[in-house]
């Protein structure tokens, strides 16, 4: 879907395509027929904007084989769809049994990354649609936080500078502008956009910048307002914006919420979990986030692991459906992301135009929220879509 800025800037805003299992080229195209053509139909858009997530596999095809991205293409065109932007951030199969710390592998210390991420770039080029002026790629912000030391950051950064030419070299052959995103998330080196800010310094900000991802600054109890400013320092443009809303339980000590968290403990992704508390004696004290990998970590249910305490209230990394509620006494960190649309696009000019809903977990989450069929997850995806067209509406955009 498109949107126009009250100054005139049009705003993309697409779903993102990491919500279905898909490895090769001949996958790309089934669920473009099963999902995101009959996600468009109900909502009744003549055009929908896909965050479309190419794996190693069928990204290797497209870039080496002009008919492959071409298929690709023609199956687009055929559903009403079009891609500005590509999530690059997991790397291989997303949808296996176990995926959790695997999604960060190969990092940016890795040719593998580097190959992939300006293999997508290419393909990216040849989705653009004519009147788009750039396209985005998000990716992992560096590596999952250990094991880091100096040589890797400067492995990286070797990485970084090659990155930054290559989307050059493609831009000066085919006319067309992409730029990569790094996107903070809880337990990698860059856990937040203050942290991103700091590892990112000196690259070229023309080519590489941020993507925030709202579900992930939540997690982090990151406020907006700080987030953006952090960027803005150090002069990373926000590239990319993922829609989206993580898990809030203000008392972790309350059983009906422990029971409730129990259910969203699951095998395949992980979850990573925050607990804020404040510090020193009342009135005089600051405020600490105590931290843990997955959800089963933070309650205890893991040998040799310390739970989380319950002192204050949790966040956990769960991309929940923006339009629903999580069953009570937990909720959704909504308010944090209309806040942070508030920045991001609410002002007299935007800080960023495309933007992706990116709930991936709708097959991971408990019953009461998950989709018994693909109906139901046509369903789901467009009533997020419905959810944030209403939101980009009611600051003032107009749909085109």
């Amino acid at each position: 879907m498109r949107f126009r800025h009250p100054d005139g800037t049009v705003l993309h805003v697409s779903y993102g395509t990491n919500v279905h299992p898909a490895q090769d080229v001949d996958g790309l195209v089934d669920q473009l027929r099963r999902f995101a053509g009959p996600v468009r139909r109900r909502l009744g858009a003549d055009r929908l904007g896909l965050g479309l997530w190419l794996p190693a596999e069928a990204t290797h095809r497209l870039a080496a084989d002009p008919s492959a991205v071409g298929l690709l293409r023609k199956a687009l065109e055929h559903e009403g769809l079009e891609v500005v932007t590509v999530n690059a951030f997991p790397y291989g199969n997303f949808h296996a049994p176990v995926v959790k710390k695997a999604v960060y592998r190969p990092d940016w210390t890795q040719d593998a990354r580097l190959d992939y991420t300006l293999d997508c770039a290419q393909v990216l080029t040849e989705l653009l649609p004519d009147d788009v002026a750039r396209g985005s790629i998000s990716t992992l912000p560096l590596g999952w936080r250990e094991p880091w030391d100096a040589t890797r950051s400067a492995a990286a950064r070797d990485r970084l500078d090659r990155l930054a030419d290559g989307l050059g070299v493609l831009e000066d052959r085919t006319g067309r502008t992409v730029r990569v995103a790094f996107e903070p998330e809880p337990g990698c080196l860059a856990e937040t956009a203050t942290g991103l800010a700091d590892h990112l310094r000196g690259v070229d900000t023309d080519r590489l910048g941020a993507c925030v991802d709202l579900c992930h600054l939540a997690t982090e109890f990151e406020e907006p307002t700080a987030a953006l400013a952090a960027l803005r320092g150090a002069g990373l443009p926000v590239v990319k914006t993922q829609v989206s809303a993580a898990l809030h339980c203000e008392d972790p000590r309350d059983p009906a919420a422990l029971e409730a968290l129990e259910e969203f403990a699951e095998a395949r992704f992980l979850h990573q979990v925050r607990e804020r508390h404040v510090t020193g004696s009342a009135g005089t004290g600051g405020t600490a986030v105590e931290r843990r990998d997955d959800l089963p970590d933070a309650l205890g249910r893991v040998d040799g692991t310390p739970g989380l305490p319950g002192d204050g209230p949790w966040r956990v990394h769960v991309h929940v459906p923006l339009h629903a509620t999580p069953r009570p006494p937990l909720r959704s960190t909504r308010d944090v992301l209309t806040d942070a649309l508030d920045l991001l696009v609410g002002g007299p000019h935007p800080v960023v135009d495309h933007l992706e809903t990116e709930t991936y977990t709708w097959s991971v989450l408990p019953a009461h929220l998950r989709p018994r069929d693909d109906d139901g997850l046509v369903a789901g995806i467009a009533a997020e879509l419905a959810w944030t067209r209403g939101q980009l509406v009611d600051r003032g955009m107009g749909a085109l």
